[in-house]
């Protein structure tokens, strides 16, 4: 009689243990699961909050030079609206996207030469040589505006002293460079675009974007990404 009370006491503890045990396992799984997906949850709100960040300072400059060729040249002035608005319909299909073509990338960068290029005439060249096959690749939406608009806040760019921004892919990345000629005087950086980028890539590849300076030219080379 005894014995069997102590059998039945244990076969009740050993299954109450296995319950608690499987709550508790369960229970931490569950923990497990919102943890990840809180991670994933505030990597996105931060990604997206890097992608926010570019809209405010791109219209302000923009709107800024249109101001000027209002008065100046109207009939340029009208040029630069018609590829502004391609450049924000651009801006508006890709704002949820967190990578885009290179393919689409150049096309919008076509209608973003124009705009600087009425800016700054004979001032600023550009040079791309891009094999086909790197087209399809992927990389975060507005980067190359982002370097372009860099190395020309940090650069003499005039008929004088031409500044020539070059896009050329080399292996499975794409290398944006310009001749080095700094303003003067030097214009304090905050580093906030090359940041940005840098920021964005941690997010969506496991390799890093390179900056190199030397004496004569500053290039930064960004990986591109295989389409999921």
């Amino acid at each position: 009689m005894v014995g069997s009370f102590g059998i039945g006491l244990t076969v009740s503890f050993l299954l109450l243990t296995f319950e608690i045990s499987s709550q508790f396992f369960m229970g931490w799984k569950q923990s497990l699961v919102e943890v990840e997906k809180y991670k994933a949850e505030n990597a996105q709100a931060q990604l997206q909050n890097l992608k926010d960040q570019i809209n405010p300072h791109f219209l302000f400059n923009n709107l800024s030079v249109l101001s000027s060729l209002v008065y100046k040249n109207q009939d340029k002035a009208v040029d630069f609206i018609n590829q502004l608005s391609k450049v924000y319909r651009y801006l508006l299909d890709s704002k949820t996207n967190e990578l885009v073509t290179l393919r689409e990338e150049l096309h919008f960068l076509d209608s973003y030469f124009y705009l600087l290029k009425i800016r700054f005439d004979e001032g600023l060249h550009f040079q791309i040589e891009i094999a086909d096959g790197h087209m399809n690749l992927q990389i975060p939406p507005m980067t190359l505006q982002m370097l372009v608009e860099n190395a020309i806040k940090h650069n003499e760019v005039s008929s004088a002293f031409p500044l020539t921004i070059s896009l050329r892919s080399s292996g499975n990345a794409l290398v944006v460079a310009n001749n080095l000629q700094k303003r003067m005087p030097t214009e304090a950086s905050s580093k906030t675009g090359l940041k940005n980028i840098t920021d964005r890539y941690r997010f969506l590849s496991d390799r890093e974007v390179l900056v190199v300076e030397n004496e004569n030219s500053f290039e930064i080379t960004i990986p591109l990404i295989d389409p999921v």
